[in-house]
């Protein structure tokens, strides 16, 4: 046979179900003792759901316009890639087509746990999870509750999980009762049971998650964080978060802890930190990497981020490299706009919009951090010495603080190697100097700061870039840029219309000195913010003027 056409028809056969089955789960009419292979013959519970013995190919389809109770749990099943088992919905009626299916998972672990798992794809389904305990009680921190749950307790390779269209709403551990103290706040990440939204957690070694995949979900009202990836050093590679709302969490909107290669795009994050029920831990950004590489954050938006302590817009934690963060709104976080900790490597902030962030103020409602435009901090760990970060690119970036916000910065002895051109710093009201207070900020010794290149951005006034911070701008340039609408808070909005000040007065991005590696993406882009092309050399912050 000839060679191509035999890897074709191979091609053909992988990609045909063998003798795949589709299971009904109909939680009025159905019955436990069917075979729930067709709607007549339904079976009734999850319970049932999660005895099947599944196959490359199979579907799991539950009934709209029902609620399901319990938890769904596929343990040590795998579909393949080109067979993966669906887990989605029917419906009797057309009728019931827009009513999907909920699972309500009070009083159960998880909504829906995947367990040493692949080749699973779950989607256009409801889940709820409003506290109930477990097991006797709330238990200590590692006792939680999730929408969604993708984990292993076997080394191996788990690969091709996706999550579409999930709407994941009231997910909480405890009852309504409980009441979040301030210690409680202001612990690291928490200490008590809590709900989440989605989660993604290896922490067995020799085990790896690739091409894992979060897409158009929408996760609302959790105790903590809406979509979370906790796993050792890159223990989870290749993951992609696109085209999600996360809004009213009581911690951080996404986090990730653990990964090589991700790519976060199109998410729409608001109000995380969310204080709205005592149940909530009431502090966190709107997303944060911590030990993560090459991670591509673009095109989101980051609103209203809440919380005491941290709570920016998108922060880098400690631990990280070539986390480039480009192409996104910030705006109203608590904890303000630019924040890179210790220990980082190669990370950029480069053509985002920043509205009015890092107003919270150290000593007022509780808060113990300033709220900061733009961090540089040491810190990489309680205890341990400041460290870094290490080559920081800060280029293209609209900033606007309104009046009645003190902007504040903070950079610290130990940075080393830093990038801030073409930035426009629109602050209408003062600005200073704050201490970069992670525990113990670098105070006192001997500044370690060397190779920065800081030149040629724009301030509204002389005095917007604080006088006493250790790096200063040794070209910059001053004047209104005169944007389409300073009240608005769209990018258009931010159009600046002063094109003598603004058209082709950026500087080329080049590495900065001694640094060897830039941005693993490279330090020129060919568009702006709003997909403007760059012609010639850049025009002053994050929008190209046609």
């Amino acid at each position: 046979m000839n060679t191509k056409l035999s890897i074709l028809l191979t091609a053909l056969i992988l990609s045909l179900p063998l003798c795949a089955k589709t299971y009904y789960i109909d939680s009025n009419k159905g019955n436990d003792t069917n075979n729930g292979l067709s709607k007549n013959t339904a079976i009734k519970s999850l319970a049932r759901a999660n005895t099947l013995s599944l196959k490359p190919g199979d579907e799991i389809l539950l009934a709209c316009r029902q609620v399901h109770r319990g938890t769904m749990e596929l343990k040590n099943v795998s579909g393949s890639k080109h067979q993966p088992i669906i887990v989605s919905y029917f419906y009797h009626s057309k009728i019931d087509e827009e009513a999907l299916p909920i699972i309500d998972a009070q009083g159960h672990r998880n909504g829906i746990l995947l367990l040493n798992s692949s080749h699973i794809h779950v989607r256009n389904l409801r889940i709820k999870a409003n506290a109930g305990g477990m097991l006797n009680g709330t238990g200590g921190k590692n006792n939680m509750r999730c929408g969604v749950l993708i984990t292993c307790d076997h080394a191996g390779e788990y690969e091709n999980i996706s999550l579409s269209n999930l709407h994941i709403k009231d997910v909480f551990y405890a009852d309504k009762s409980v009441i979040r103290s301030k210690k409680e706040t202001n612990s690291a990440n928490g200490t008590q049971a809590y709900g989440w939204g989605i989660r993604f957690i290896n922490r067995t070694e020799g085990s790896v998650f690739k091409d894992m995949k979060v897409e158009s979900c929408h996760i609302e009202n959790v105790g903590h964080t809406g979509l979370k990836v906790t796993a050792a050093k890159h223990s989870v590679q290749d993951i992609k978060l696109y085209n999600n709302t996360i809004t009213h969490t009581g911690g951080p909107g996404m986090q990730m802890s653990g990964v090589l290669n991700g790519h976060v795009m199109g998410n729409a994050i608001t109000y995380s930190g969310s204080t709205s029920d005592s149940r909530k831990w009431g502090r966190g950004s709107g997303f944060w990497t911590w030990s993560c590489s090459k991670v591509l954050i673009e095109h989101n938006s980051f609103r209203f981020a809440n919380g005491p302590a941290d709570s920016a817009g998108c922060h880098i934690d400690f631990n990280c490299d070539n986390i480039i963060v480009q192409y996104n709104v910030s705006e109203g976080n608590a904890g303000g706009f630019c924040e890179i900790l210790g220990n980082n490597y190669n990370c950029a902030y480069r053509y985002n919009l920043s509205i009015n962030d890092g107003h919270r103020i150290k000593k007022v409602n509780g808060a113990f951090q300033e709220g900061k435009v733009f961090w540089l901090s040491g810190f990489n760990g309680k205890g341990k010495a400041h460290n870094g970060p290490f080559n920081s690119y800060f280029y293209n970036n609209t900033v606007y603080v309104k009046s009645d916000i003190q902007a504040k910065m903070a950079v610290t002895r130990t940075a080393q190697g830093a990038l801030l051109a073409n930035n426009i710093f629109y602050i209408e009201g003062t600005s200073k100097l704050v201490m970069g207070d992670q525990y113990k900020p670098a105070t006192q010794g001997e500044s370690l700061i060397k190779n920065v290149v800081f030149k040629n951005n724009l301030f509204l006034k002389a005095d917007n870039w604080p006088i006493d911070v250790l790096i200063q701008d040794e070209a910059p340039v001053y004047g209104d840029p005169q944007f389409v609408n300073i009240k608005g808070n769209a990018i258009q909005d931010f159009i600046p219309q002063n094109t003598v000040l603004i058209k082709d007065k950026g500087i080329r991005i080049e590495t900065i000195p001694e640094d060897e590696k830039g941005l693993y993406i490279g330090l020129e882009l060919k568009e702006d913010i709003l997909g403007n092309k760059i012609i010639g050399l850049p025009d002053m912050g994050a929008i190209e003027i046609k």
